[in-house]
């Protein structure tokens, strides 16, 4: 009775100290374990070479027959037509383009297939492009939520806390950009403190502002700031997310934007919404053929500014509800039109962005993992090198969810194991492990399991893989309500990353100084 005893009590002892270890793992985790993910593992190309050059044809032909049209940016216009486009004046300051078959893609040639994002700590330098992969949270939503407040409009403090709880991650690489609106700050000064929070509460990459062109250049004198003037000249330190406005559109604001980051050597996204049915063709062979169409049209503005500077295509695909009108996100087939728009981007050698952790949902539950889960494996196994909206994306882009952030973090964890494959070799083929003890013997104390047995398996932050009954009588706690205690644990144990006091000083005098020279704008 004794020795039994003894051994149960070295036995829960032993799983304590598991726990533990896993536990302290889990909570002092500042920062990335690695700064971005290499693929391990090969794309998944659904398309013949056969159906991906009629896509690339009838592209050709929306550029060629129909083209883009231009607004109130005749600098834009003027690069275009001096590159080849035909140009024609449609109303004052409004141009329709059009481009031969090919043009665009000779354009972007210059466009770098590669490149290195600067984080103001170098281990945490993002490269974007080839077999890299790169996670950031998500972006541009006005209201929040959490379990304890419900849903409400965003606010710098929101806004903060959301960089902590990023930064804090260590299935995250990038800071993203618009994690929430700070819809307590006037429109045209909200920028200054957002790009301000990337830089005080976060070590990382981050994305600078694009709602209108004075915003984008305060976005890049700020990083000329942190990183100096003459590195931020030779390198990408920030990037610019922009939409089109479909279908076949680029404003005066986005184009005057895309002109201010490229200038500037600085990376920048070219991000057609097709929502199917409503502004792009319901069909996703349409779709994807308009929106790499789009992408290309908006990404060669950036070599007729700069040849060489950083140009990222991508795409934003969703479905609607055909009886109601509703968009949809998450569903199964803008899921196939990721994976197409790898294999287009391979064909055109440029870095792609595409999907996230997409969904519908009102809550952090079961229809907001599953359609998450659909769209993030779509765009890991399409190829797409940097992932905007990877953590907090609730309530169709409405929402940034406390809950979801942490939850899709998990998946990131997870995704990270995903994308590494499968290595073999002596070690890992485990011969030994069996060879040990021999047939009928379990493995827990071999020496191989006891050599990989904390490395070998993704340990989520999340689940609860206990026996239900162990569940139940600590109080049956479902998954949401594990994920509200955890981003409270993450945020009350936060430590900012060190910032040099005379870096910082400059920055708070700059958005001083400009806050000063305009009145507030609230719309």
């Amino acid at each position: 009775m004794a020795d039994g005893g003894d051994s149960g009590n070295d036995a829960r002892r032993q799983r304590g100290g598991r726990s533990q270890r896993r536990e302290a793992r889990l909570s002092t985790d500042q920062g990335v374990r690695r700064p971005y993910i290499v693929r391990g593992i090969p794309t998944y190309d659904i398309l013949s070479d056969e159906s991906l050059t009629r896509i690339e044809e009838t592209a050709d032909r929306i550029l060629a027959e129909i083209g883009i049209e231009l607004r109130e940016d005749a600098e834009a216009m003027r690069l275009y037509r001096e590159a080849g486009a035909q140009v024609t004046e449609t109303a004052p300051d409004v141009w329709r383009l059009k481009f031969e078959p090919g043009m665009l893609r000779e354009i972007l040639k210059t466009a770098p297939a590669e490149f290195t994002q600067h984080a103001r700590n170098p281990a945490n330098n993002v490269r974007i492009g080839g077999n890299n992969v790169v996670f950031a949270p998500s972006y541009g939503s006005p209201f929040v939520m959490d379990l304890d407040r419900g849903r409400r409009y965003g606010t710098i403090e929101d806004f903060r806390n959301f960089v902590k709880l990023a930064q804090s991650s260590p299935w995250l690489h990038h800071s993203g950009g618009t994690v929430c609106e700070p819809t307590d700050v006037p429109v045209n000064k909200r920028h200054l403190d957002m790009v301000y929070s990337h830089i005080r509460y976060s070590d990382r990459a981050f994305l600078g502002s694009i709602t209108a062109a004075d915003r984008a250049a305060d976005s890049v004198e700020m990083s000329r700031i942190l990183f100096g003037a003459d590195f931020t000249d030779r390198n990408c330190v920030v990037m610019g997310n922009f939409n089109t406005t479909s279908p076949l559109v680029i404003d005066g604001v986005t184009a005057a934007g895309i002109r201010t980051y490229a200038a500037a050597n600085q990376g920048s996204i070219h991000l057609p919404f097709l929502l199917g049915g409503a502004v792009a063709p319901l069909t996703i062979a349409g779709m994807v053929a308009q929106g790499f169409a789009e992408s290309m049209a908006s990404c060669a503005l950036t070599q007729l500014v700069r040849p060489g500077s950083p140009a990222i295509l991508a795409s934003f695909f969703s479905s609607m509800s055909l009886r109601t009108g509703s968009p949809t996100f998450g569903t199964p087939e803008p899921a196939i039109g990721s994976l197409a728009m790898g294999q287009l981007a391979r064909r055109i050698n440029l870095p792609l962005r595409c999907a996230g952790n997409f969904s519908t949902s009102k809550l952090p539950d079961g229809q907001a993992m599953w359609q998450s889960m659909m769209s993030m494996m779509s765009a890991v196994q399409g190829g797409a090198n940097y992932v905007l909206h990877s953590a907090g994306f609730l309530d169709g882009l409405l929402s940034m969810s406390y809950e979801k952030l942490v939850m899709d973090t998990d998946i990131c964890g997870a995704l990270h194991a995903y994308l590494d494959g499968m290595p073999v070799n002596e070690d890992t083929l485990a011969f030994e492990a069996l060879n040990e003890l021999g047939p009928g013997q379990h493995l827990f104390s071999t020496q191989h399991t006891l050599r990989h047995y904390e490395t070998a398996y993704w340990d989520s932050a999340l689940d609860d893989n206990q026996p239900w009954e162990t569940w139940d009588e600590q109080g049956g706690i479902d998954y949401a309500q594990r994920a509200n205690t955890r981003w409270k644990k993450l945020l009350a144990e936060y430590q900012a990353p060190a910032l040099d006091e005379g870096i910082d000083e400059a920055l708070r005098d700059f958005m001083a100084r400009r806050k000063a020279d305009m009145a507030d704008m609230w719309y």
